[in-house]
Parts: structure tokens; C-alpha cells; sequence
């Protein structure tokens, strides 16, 4: 049994205490007395008298092939072994074994230790209160419902680099809107201004320059107006990465791990990803910032000292845009198509674009609220904004193109595919839109479970089949039986007060 460096460590310690030979060595678990002596005699570890090998004791398989191996890395270094393996067995059949891919793959990582300069990660300086880093993260792989619906967000996450205090805000996408509200209710949380909020190339709060403002380079890029005013607005001076170089932003990407690893851990513990609302997931993350934001107040005590107090009022939280609706019913919104009560249709709105929804204003009030799209291109067409149109001119409905919009669920579109089978084309389509209209002035979740039952059987059946089951035709009400009024009673009741009158005064 080969003496290990800590057992003989120890069989010199016990010697120095006065032990004999033999009593070290059974403290230090070696097998003889002589082991002690030896080790006691060379005054050295066993590590100490190892000798590094400098030959090879196999020739070198890949000996004769090396040299066409080394001028494909020459030509890319980024080649891996696995490829070049591969490549070579093509090359040379029957020749290599695959046990032989891990000596293969020693001799490339030496080839690149002596051939390839990589980048190296530098340690950075932190100050205390200098930087604010801020850096969007996706969370949608972790499973989390709202409930019971899959919830696909990103956590707009900050950092101080010095104390490794953070925040973070939940949002829909990486956008402007996202960025400013995370930065404010960071900031809100933190009640300190740092001297710089540092950002990724994210296009929230830069742009690639033009060919003219290029000087730097055709990957440069400059600041959003939008951002610059938000900055400005807090007194912080805004600074961005290299193009490429995550590492510049390595602290707030490192947070992005540990807080994800941290939310997996605590969902586990809480045995459920569903959440009732939305506001009770948020409030769910803000315990949890604050559970491991508690180890980190002595150095974020110091940033605090000296930071410049938040004094400014946040901007709001919304952007408001002025937007003409189509002849259509329709406005398009940042790069997205809405539709909207067909009532405002060539008038002027307001559109007050937030995080989550959008608000559209007119005359004062509020006419309608829509979710938020994110997806680019994309629309979102509410049938009740345009069945009154649609039963108007029924012929516009099969060649409509949003026509995949007026199937509120899957039941609508097999309900019109079903009535396009039976019916001509026209009235297949007619019936279909007054389905639509009965969805609109009554439930819509009663018109889905009716068609589903007709669905499901064999009989015929058409919009006039769906309207008694849906609102279902009410009985005549009673006749009441009118009486006689004897005004008699009220000129007595007159008289008597008149009387009761006189005698008061």
C-alpha cells in the first residue's frame, strides 16, 4: 500500500510528540514502522520524490496522421476532437479504434495550449454605489402557470457588483417599457441613485448606428432617446458593454444562474409552479429578493453611504401614442394589429402602451383595454368588434384576412367546418356569424358547451337549433288585474289635515 503525503504528515507529527516508530505509524494507519523510518530518514512527502515522466510509454497512434490533424486546426482552431476523430476515421477505415478518441482529444487540448491565445476573464474592481447592472432573463423553462396557464416571461433582473444586492421586475419581453419599469422599481426599492446603470446591447436601450455616426466600426451602437431621457431623468450616467462581451456585464449574468437555480430550489419546497394571479407570482419573487438580500446589508450599507438619495418622482409607466383607426375597426400599435369598438373607426385615439395591456382613450374615456402582443407581427381581432360588419356583409367573412381570429376555441372552428359540410358556402358562413353574435350577446362558454354537444351527435343542426338551448324563449308574463282608485278617500284625508290646521293655530 503506497503511503499517502497526509499519513505520513501525520506519523511525523506523532513522532514529534515523542511516540516511537511504531505508535506513529498505527495513529497514522501505515503498515509498518518501517514506512515511518524511511519517510522519517529522507525527510521528504511521498509527493516529493515522484519523478514527472517525460517519454511515452505506447508509441503514438496518431503519429503518422498528426500532421494533416494540426493543419485543419491551423485552418480552425475551433475544431473539436470528436469532429477531427470522426474525420479521420472516414479518412483512414480500419485504422483507429473508438477507444482511441480520448488520446486524440489529450493531444489537441495540448496543441491548443500551445498554439491558441484565448480570452481571460480579468477581475474587476468594485466601488461601492458606482454601478447599477441591469440585464433581462428568461424564465419560461422553469414551468411557472398563472393559473393553470403556462406563463412565458423574462425577470428584468439588477445588481450592484459591489454588495451583490439585486431586484427584479416581471415582464412580458425584453422592450422599453420592461427596462424602465424594472430600473424605476429597483431604484424604488433600493431608495438610492447609483453613479451608472449599466446595460447589454439589449435593443430597449440602444440601436445600431447608421452608416454616418459609424466610428467605431459597423457593429457600433449608440443609446435610444427613450433611455437617454430616463437616465437623464434619474441623474445616472448610462454605459453599455463591448458587442459580444457578456463578460463585461459577468455579475449580473452570474446572478442570472444563482437566481434561477435559487427560484428552481424554492418551487420545489413549494411543491407547486401555479400561481392564482399574476401579482401573486410577483409577490412570491419579492420574498424571495428579500430573503437573499439579508446576507448582503453590511456591504450594501456601505453603497448606501454613499449614494445620492432618490428624490425624483418615477416617470409613468406608460407610453402614449396617438393612432388613427382604420376604415376597418383597426389600429396598429408597435408593429402590432388591434381591433377596437367599431364605433371609433377613422377617429383619432390614444393608445397608452404598458407592460401588460394596452388602453385606448377617446374623448376622455376609456373604450377599451387589450393584452399586450409581444410576438412581432403578430394580431389580435375581437369578433365582437366586427360581427355587427361581418352580419352586414356576410360575403367578407371566408376571405377575411384575419378570419382565424373570429374562432374564439377550437369548438367555433369545427362548429363552421361542420356547417360548411352540410350548407352551402353562404349560408354556412351566414349561420356561422349569427353563432358569433349569440356568443356575443349572451356567454360565450354556454355557445362552446351547446356546440359541443351537437357536435358529438348525428342530427342536423344550425344556428337556429343553438339559440333555444342557449337563451332559452321565456313564458308570457302574468296579467295583473288593475284596480279602481276612489279618490274620495284622498279628499278625506285632505280635509282632516285642514282641520287638524285650523285648531293648531
Amino acid at each position: 500500500m503506497t503511503a499517502m503525503a497526509a499519513q505520513v504528515r501525520m506519523a511525523m507529527q506523532e513522532r514529534q510528540k515523542g511516540r516511537t516508530q511504531e505508535q506513529a505509524a498505527l495513529r497514522a494507519n501505515l503498515r509498518s514502522r518501517h514506512t515511518v523510518a524511511k519517510y522519517e530518514q529522507l525527510g521528504q512527502l511521498p509527493a516529493e520524490l515522484r519523478t514527472r515522466r517525460t517519454y511515452r510509454t505506447r508509441p503514438d497512434p496518431f503519429a503518422a496522421d498528426w500532421p494533416a490533424l494540426e493543419r485543419l486546426l491551423e485552418q480552425a482552431p475551433a475544431l473539436e476532437a470528436g469532429t477531427l476523430f470522426a474525420w479521420l476515421t472516414e479518412q483512414r477505415p480500419g485504422v483507429y479504434q473508438d477507444g482511441q478518441l480520448r488520446t486524440l482529444q489529450r493531444r489537441v487540448a495540448l496543441w491548443r495550449v500551445a498554439h491558441t491565445t484565448p480570452l481571460l476573464t480579468l477581475a474587476q474592481v468594485h466601488r461601492p454605489g458606482e454601478v447599477l447592472q441591469t440585464d433581462g432573463v428568461w424564465l419560461s423553462h422553469l414551468g411557472v402557470t398563472i393559473a393553470g396557464v403556462p406563463f412565458p416571461h423574462v425577470l428584468i433582473h439588477s445588481v450592484l457588483p459591489y454588495s451583490n444586492w439585486e431586484w427584479g421586475y416581471v415582464a412580458q419581453s425584453e422592450s422599453f417599457l420592461a427596462l424602465r419599469a424594472g430600473l424605476q422599481q429597483t431604484l424604488a426599492q433600493l431608495g438610492h441613485l447609483p453613479q451608472v446603470h449599466q446595460t447589454d446591447n439589449t435593443s430597449a436601450a440602444t440601436h445600431r448606428l447608421g452608416v454616418a455616426d459609424r466610428g467605431h466600426g459597423a457593429e457600433a451602437r449608440g443609446f435610444n432617446a427613450e433611455y437617454l431621457a430616463l437616465v437623464a431623468h434619474f441623474g445616472l450616467e448610462p454605459r453599455t458593454i463591448h458587442v459580444g462581451s457578456p463578460n463585461e456585464n459577468g455579475d449580473v449574468e452570474a446572478a442570472n444562474g444563482t437566481i434561477q437555480r435559487g427560484l428552481v430550489q424554492q418551487l420545489l419546497l413549494r411543491g407547486s409552479r401555479d400561481f392564482p394571479t399574476l401579482a401573486a407570482y410577483a409577490q412570491y419573487l419579492v420574498d424571495l429578493y428579500r430573503r437573499r438580500n439579508r446576507q448582503r446589508q453590511v456591504r450594501l450599507a456601505e453603497e448606501l453611504a454613499v449614494m445620492r438619495p432618490l428624490t425624483v418622482a418615477p416617470q409613468p409607466d406608460r407610453r402614449e401614442l396617438r393612432v388613427r383607426v382604420s376604415c376597418g375597426g383597426l389600429i396598429r400599435v408597435l408593429a402590432h394589429t388591434y381591433s377596437v369598438p367599431s364605433g371609433l373607426a377613422g377617429k383619432l385615439i390614444t393608445a397608452q402602451v404598458g407592460e401588460w395591456e394596452i388602453g385606448v382613450w377617446y374623448g376622455n374615456r376609456c373604450w377599451e383595454t387589450l393584452p399586450r402582443l409581444t410576438v412581432t407581427g403578430s394580431h389580435r381581432i375581437n369578433y365582437r368588434h366586427v360581427i355587427d360588419t361581418l352580419l352586414r356583409k356576410p360575403g367578407g367573412f371566408r376571405d377575411y384576412r384575419y378570419r382565424d381570429d373570429l374562432f374564439p376555441t377550437v369548438v367555433f372552428r369545427q362548429a363552421w367546418e361542420a356547417l360548411c359540410t352540410r350548407l352551402p358556402a353562404r349560408r354556412a358562413d351566414l349561420a356561422y356569424l349569427r353563432l358569433l353574435k349569440l356568443a356575443a350577446q349572451t356567454l360565450e362558454v354556454e355557445v362552446a358547451a351547446t356546440l359541443a354537444t351537437l357536435l358529438a351527435g348525428t342530427e342536423p343542426w344550425d344556428d337556429a337549433t343553438v339559440a333555444p338551448r342557449v337563451r332559452p324563449r321565456l313564458d308570457a308574463p302574468p296579467e295583473l288585474a288593475t284596480g279602481t282608485v276612489d279618490l274620495a278617500s284622498y279628499d278625506a284625508l285632505l280635509h282632516g289635515a285642514v282641520e287638524v290646521g285650523d285648531d293648531a293655530a
